[in-house]
């Protein structure tokens, strides 16, 4: 009897608990291992101002992933500021 006290126990505990293997994500693009190519990707398209996902042509995938989020991190900013600008414009216009 204590034996599947025991056991139930354990499972429950065991429920609760965090997955060992949790996926990481970098900007929304699952990592392998660790998001160090992602990173790596988007540091590089930050140093080189890049703007247009074609530019983001390495060899590893989750380098150009890393690219890509850098870029898509521009392009939605430039998109607030865009906003922003348009409604101040509006604003003095009354």
């Amino acid at each position: 009897m204590r034996i599947f006290v025991v056991a139930g126990a354990l499972a429950l505990v065991g429920s609760f608990s965090v997955p060992a293997n949790a996926q990481e994500t970098f900007h929304g693009y699952n990592c392998m291992d660790d998001c160090s190519g992602h990173e790596a990707g988007y540091d590089w398209a930050a140093r080189n101002d890049i703007t247009d996902e074609r530019d983001c042509d390495g060899d590893g995938q989750s380098f150009n992933e890393g690219c890509q989020a850098y870029v898509e991190e521009q392009t939605d900013d430039a998109t607030r500021n865009s906003q922003s600008d348009d409604e101040k414009d509006e604003d003095s216009d009354e």
